[in-house]
């Protein structure tokens, strides 16, 4: 028997897959189609997911494939107007704390996903393509997926990662609950243009029909076309799609040398109602459907794996009570709401992208997973991060375990025990004086300002829930 069953090969289901697998778990990953994404649609990567990266020992080569968003170039009439900065909001410069904090970077999706399965692969594991789930049942101990070939496939916990159509979902009788964010269809496609320069991100709004966009993705030569229609369904065919690029632009139709990939949608948010059912839980766009704009749903589909992983690792080999499972849809059901929230206001108009689009200051203040308080931290908040006495903290907190980190007070003789890390550093801003234990995933779980201090939970016993 499997111990998970992952399905779906997005950055998700990739995510889950490799972070289990550094765990020491058997994670069998299946794929409906016969290779990975080959679309760039979720390019832009947060400082929050950057920092999950650093954790999973692929950020070297996201940063060496990657580049930071251009400034937007407004075109009328074949003329450039001006420039346009959307992310001038978003423009934070990073602190030791906050390393990664400032404008997106940005990453065709395919390219993601190419480097999460070099690194799965490099730790042993890989994603069988071309296998299709076509029924689902479950019992006390395990979950039975049946494959488009009949094959039967058991595991004892199953991770829907299959996307917003999921298949999964759909046999676990889960609904979405949302809303159309924009009535007006929307077609995007990876092209290649070699004459329009690459400095920017090429905006054409002049047209009636509406909006068309040309932004140039880094370490590749394409460009991504996001263009706008007022009606009807997009034709996606390659011919089509140089007629709209010379009907809006002042480009010719024989400029487009290539269409790589394209795909209409209209945009729309919705959540599913449980991210839960029994032995089987929901992530990605499995859990949530998000608007592109502001760049959330990749980002939070990422985190949502990262959350669910560590706890799975925990239940199978750490000897935690399976009651830590439950607290997945706790934590990451509400801030996907929030970003869903978000990302509609942004695609909206009501609210710009700042620093909330960044992800670093979510957390899970309110969950029965975080306990106490100290110095300038709540249990849940993120982990900042800093190079305090020669040690980096994200190099200290990087791998499967918890970290116990005092900070300018007394680490406990007897605080040492398996899975546990220790480490003991001098007074920082960031954190203020107090003893901080870090969860897998870079979230304070419990906080006092000394060990003698009363807490709402004591250490040991706050360590036997997880």
């Amino acid at each position: 028997m499997l111990d998970v069953l992952v399905v779906g090969a997005g950055p998700a289901g990739l995510t889950a897959a490799l972070d289990l697998a550094r765990r020491g778990i058997s994670a069998r990953v299946v794929e409906q189609a016969d290779g990975l994404f080959p679309g760039s649609r979720g390019k832009g990567l947060q400082p929050r997911t950057l920092e999950v990266f650093h954790d999973l020992g692929v950020l070297d080569e996201v940063l060496a494939a990657a580049g930071p968003a251009p400034v937007g170039m407004v075109w009328a009439d074949g003329v450039r107007q001006g420039e346009h900065d959307m992310f001038a909001d978003e423009t934070i410069e990073p602190t030791p704390a906050e390393p990664y904090a400032g404008r997106p970077c940005m990453l065709p999706q395919w390219r993601t996903q190419e480097i999460l399965l070099a690194r799965l692969r490099a730790l042993g594991g890989d994603v069988d393509f071309g296998r299709g789930v076509t029924g689902l049942r479950q019992d006390a101990d395990a979950v039975t997926v049946t494959l488009d070939d009949g094959t039967e496939l058991r595991a004892r916990y199953a991770v829907a990662a299959d996307g917003g159509r999921s298949t999964m979902r759909r046999l676990l009788g889960i609904s979405m609950t949302g809303e159309e964010v924009d009535p007006s269809p929307t077609l995007v496609a990876d092209v290649r243009i070699p004459a329009l320069d690459r400095d920017n991100w090429h905006f054409f709004p002049g047209s009636p029909a509406g909006m068309l966009a040309l932004c140039p993705l880094p370490g590749t030569a394409d460009f991504q076309l996001m263009a706008q229609f007022q009606e009807g369904t997009p034709d996606t065919a390659p011919d089509a799609v140089r007629k709209l690029i010379a009907e809006r632009t002042q480009l010719a139709a024989e400029d487009v040398t290539e269409v790589r990939w394209s795909s209409d949608f209209r945009p729309r948010a919705a959540l599913a109602d449980r991210f839960r059912a029994g032995r089987v839980f929901l992530i990605g766009d499995a859990a949530h459907v998000h608007s592109p704009a502001g760049g959330q749903g990749l980002n939070t589909s990422v985190q949502d794996a990262y959350n669910l992983s560590w706890k799975l690792g925990r239940v199978l080999r750490g000897g935690a009570p399976a009651a830590l499972l439950d607290t997945y849809e706790e934590e990451r059901r509400p801030l996907a709401a929030e970003m869903l929230g978000l990302s509609t206001r942004i695609h909206r108009g009501e609210q710009a992208r700042g620093r909330a689009t960044q992800q670093l200051g979510l957390g899970y203040r309110e969950a029965s997973l975080s306990a106490g308080a100290a110095g300038a931290l709540h249990a849940g908040d993120r982990a900042p991060d800093g190079v305090l006495d020669g040690v980096r903290l994200f190099d200290l907190f990087r791998g499967p375990h918890f970290t116990l980190l005092a900070v300018g007070v007394e680490l406990p003789a007897d605080a040492g025990r398996e899975g546990l890390r220790t480490a003991r550093v001098g007074s920082y801003e960031a954190y203020g004086d107090g003893l901080f234990l870090v969860r897998p995933d870079g979230y304070i779980g419990w906080a006092a300002p000394s060990w003698a201090a009363p807490a709402p939970d004591g250490l040991p016993g706050y360590l036997t829930r997880c």
